[in-house]
């Protein structure tokens, strides 16, 4: 179990999710979540890139917000250690609170601001405490508000995040969404979307950041995370989305969630 992890979770919020580890090693291939994400680098220093771009360097007290289902990645310089908190929350709720303000963010921000940071923090830490359940839901409320009003300043970044999906990929996703545990040829899917196998690939790495395999691992290890959190056990969740074996579907999902299925279900 990785002992410098800490979860919160809560049934009466299942919206939100929040995770904060201490002096970690933990590195993660590109992935992406079915959540909107917020991440602040307490300690160390870290390596985020975006779609496949050129990392940035990103200090303590750096806040990075990455809408649902964008490609990123954020590790640990090489051979350090680094300190950080990570907040997920559902896309229907994010919207829900938005249409109220009509307050609309659809691109991966990076925010230097020592103010918003000490928010954030202060938003984790009253998770993490035995609050009420009504004092946590407002200051989720209040800190999405205050991302949303946030003007992004000179010292921020705004990185674009991927355009729509083009319509000929559709047939690919339905066939990847639909068996999640079969391992697809690519000659099948580049044909079910009427191209060769290197258009495919391009085309499909440009829409998502990813080749149809690892994005259906990162699929996979997703649908892993709603199954342990339902209760599941490992040995039954690697049966379910087929994985050779419990030390495979390990391996896969720590190098996807930087984390073992044991240590995100404790």
């Amino acid at each position: 179990m990785d002992t410098t992890t800490q979860f919160w979770r809560d049934a009466a919020l299942p919206y939100a999710e929040s995770r904060r580890a201490c002096i970690s090693r933990a590195c993660y291939k590109p992935h992406s979540h079915p959540t909107y994400s917020v991440g602040a680098i307490d300690q160390g220093q870290s390596l985020f890139s975006s779609e496949g771009g050129k990392p940035v360097i990103l200090e303590p007290g750096t806040l990075v917000l990455v809408p649902a289902y964008h490609v990123h990645s954020c590790n640990p310089r090489p051979g350090l250690t680094w300190s950080y908190q990570m907040l997920y929350l559902s896309a229907a709720w994010l919207a829900e609170v938005r249409a109220e303000y009509d307050g609309r963010q659809e691109a991966v921000r990076l925010i230097r601001s020592p103010a918003m940071y000490a928010k954030f923090c202060a938003l984790n830490a009253l998770l993490f405490s035995t609050s009420d359940v009504q004092e946590k839901e407002a200051a989720l409320v209040e800190f999405v508000g205050d991302c949303d009003a946030y003007q992004v300043t000179a010292m921020d970044d705004l990185v674009p995040a991927a355009s729509a999906s083009p319509e000929q990929l559709l047939p690919v996703f339905e066939i990847l969404r639909a068996a999640p545990t079969t391992n697809f040829s690519l000659e099948l899917l580049a044909r079910s979307a009427r191209m060769s196998r290197y258009q495919l690939i391009r085309a499909f790495r440009s829409a998502t950041g990813l080749t149809p395999h690892a994005w259906q691992l990162n699929h996979r290890v997703n649908l892993a995370k709603e199954l342990i959190r339902a209760g599941e056990s490992s040995a039954r969740v690697a049966h379910t989305l087929g994985f050779a074996d419990q030390a495979h579907f390990q391996r896969v999902f720590k190098a996807y969630a930087g984390i073992t299925p044991g240590g995100f279900r404790a």
